[in-house]
C-alpha cells in the first residue's frame, strides 16, 4: 500500500510540471494570439474591468480635487495678503502725498508773508473733549519760543489765537469758539466790527456790532481790523453768508464763513513775530 500511494504521488508530479510546462509555452510574452481559455477570460472579465478603472479614476480625480482646492486655497490666501499690503503701501503714499501738498502750502505761506511776520509751523496733536471744535493742542511750546495770545493761521486764513503754553505744548482757541473776539472789518467798505464764534461745533462764527446803516451783502470778504493788538491787520478771515439785524435794532450781524477749514486741522503757522504792523499781506483771492 505505501507503495502504491509513492507512485500515485510521484504521477501527480509529473503530471502538475507537465501542466507547467504547457502553460507556460502558451502564454509566453511576445505571443501572437491568446489561448482559447485567456481569451474567453479577458472578454468576461473586460466590462469588470472597465468598471473598476472608472472607479479608480473617479477617486483618483477626486483626490486631486481636494489636493488642489488646498492649493488653491493656501495660493489665495497669499495673493490675498499681497493685494492688502500693496493696498496698504497705496494708501500710505496718499497720504504722504497729502501731507507733502499741505506742507508745501505753509512753506509757500512763510516765504509770501515773510516780509510781514515770522512764522513757526506745528502740529495738530489733540483737541479738547469737552470743546471739539473750540480748542485744539499744537506740538510746539515755549522751547520753541510760543507764548500766549500768538496769532495761529493757516494758507486759507485765519485760525486763533494760542490761549496757553508748556514746555512742549501749546493750546489754541480758534475763532469758531463763542469765547473768542477777533478785531475785524468789511475788506471792501472798511466797516469795522466784532467777529465772534458762534458755537463751537458749527464752525462758522458772526461779525457784530456793524452799525445798522452799514451796507452789508453776501460775498463781502472779512478781514482783521488790527485793533487790540493780538492779531496783524488784513489776514484773512471768511466770507460773508447771511445778514440780519440785531434785535436792539442798532446793529447789524452777519454769519461768517471761514476760509480755514477748522474741522479739519492737521497743520497751522503760528505768528511769532510782527514786523510791519501797517503793511498788509495778500487777502482771500490774490
Amino acid at each position: 500500500m505505501p507503495r502504491f500511494v509513492s507512485y500515485k504521488n510521484l504521477f501527480l508530479l509529473v503530471l502538475l510540471v507537465g501542466i507547467s510546462l504547457m502553460v507556460m509555452r502558451f502564454t509566453q510574452v511576445g505571443r501572437d494570439q491568446l489561448t482559447p481559455l485567456e481569451a474567453a477570460v479577458k472578454d468576461a472579465l473586460g466590462p469588470v474591468q472597465g468598471i473598476f478603472m472608472k472607479i479608480g479614476q473617479t477617486f483618483h480625480n477626486g483626490v486631486e480635487s481636494v489636493v488642489s482646492l488646498g492649493r488653491l486655497e493656501d495660493e489665495n490666501k497669499k495673493l490675498q495678503e499681497q493685494v492688502d499690503l500693496l493696498k496698504g503701501q497705496l494708501y500710505l503714499q496718499e497720504e504722504l502725498k497729502q501731507e507733502n501738498q499741505r506742507l508745501r502750502s505753509l512753506l509757500q505761506y512763510h516765504e509770501q508773508y515773510q516780509q510781514n511776520f515770522n512764522t513757526t509751523a506745528a502740529m495738530v496733536i489733540g483737541r479738547d473733549p469737552e470743546n471739539w471744535f473750540g480748542i485744539i493742542t499744537l506740538n510746539k511750546g515755549q522751547k520753541d519760543g510760543i507764548v500766549k495770545n500768538m496769532p495761529v493761521v493757516t494758507p486759507s486764513g485765519l485760525a486763533g489765537r494760542i490761549i496757553a503754553v508748556s514746555r512742549n505744548t501749546s493750546q489754541v482757541m480758534l475763532i469758531t469758539d463763542p469765547r473768542s473776539g477777533v478785531g475785524a472789518m468789511i475788506q471792501e467798505t472798511r466797516i469795522p466790527g466784532v467777529l465772534e464764534g458762534i458755537t463751537a461745533g458749527s464752525g462758522g462764527a458772526r461779525l457784530i456790532h456793524v452799525p445798522k446803516d452799514t451796507q452789508l451783502s453776501n460775498g463781502q470778504v472779512v478781514v482783521t481790523s488790527g485793533m487790540g493788538g493780538t492779531f496783524p491787520k488784513g489776514i484773512p478771515i471768511g466770507r460773508i453768508v447771511d445778514v440780519s439785524n440785531e434785535p436792539t435794532g442798532l446793529f447789524k450781524t452777519a454769519t461768517v464763513n471761514p476760509f480755514s477749514d477748522l474741522h479739519r486741522l492737521e497743520e497751522v503757522l503760528i505768528i511769532t513775530t510782527v514786523y510791519n504792523p501797517d503793511l498788509l499781506p495778500p487777502t482771500e483771492g490774490d
